[in-house]
């Protein structure tokens, strides 16, 4: 127990690039906090459990394919509550709560900014979380700009149809 209180926390983020929309075009579509399945790639799910505004209490799940052994599929599931919300700074912050996929400890903040000089804007997703145990920190940046990644384009495109 006390090696564990003596890792280092992991920290990291994530960057994309959405080319068209700006910042106020793409913050409602992270303001509303349960409607990140619409944009991850990765979520099947993700629905209001208890609260409002800050204090929420959302849950998010996604179910893992089969092995190619057979088997069924895994559901990956957590809560997570809302921490923040900024709509000046265009900014939210969650904590992972109850989970199934090895986080102790998971806070996380998703801000959108304009690009300097250029059309368009940024999404940075940055998280400080305790070791998780069969991953490493690279792991755990590397899964978020792959999913920051396709939510950036989710988003370009449900707002170039709208």
């Amino acid at each position: 127990m006390a090696a564990e209180a003596d890792e280092p926390k992991w920290e990291g983020k994530a960057t994309a690039k959405l080319h068209k929309p700006t910042p106020q075009q793409v913050w409602p579509l992270l303001e509303d906090f349960c409607s990140f399945h619409n944009w991850l790639p990765t979520i099947d799910t993700c629905c209001k459990v208890e609260g409002g505004h800050a204090g929420l209490v959302r849950y998010c799940a996604a179910t893992l394919p089969p092995p190619p052994d057979g088997g069924d599929g895994v559901v990956k599931w957590c809560h997570e509550k809302l921490v923040a919300m900024d709509p000046t700074h265009k900014l939210l912050s969650y904590e992972v709560l109850e989970n199934n996929m090895g986080f102790k400890s998971y806070k996380s903040t998703i801000k959108v900014t304009a690009i300097e000089g250029g059309d368009g804007c940024q999404i940075e997703w940055s998280f400080l979380a305790d070791p998780v145990e069969g991953l490493s920190c690279d792991d755990l940046v590397n899964y978020l700009e792959i999913s920051l990644q396709g939510m950036a384009q989710n988003m370009e495109k449900a707002l170039e149809a709208s």
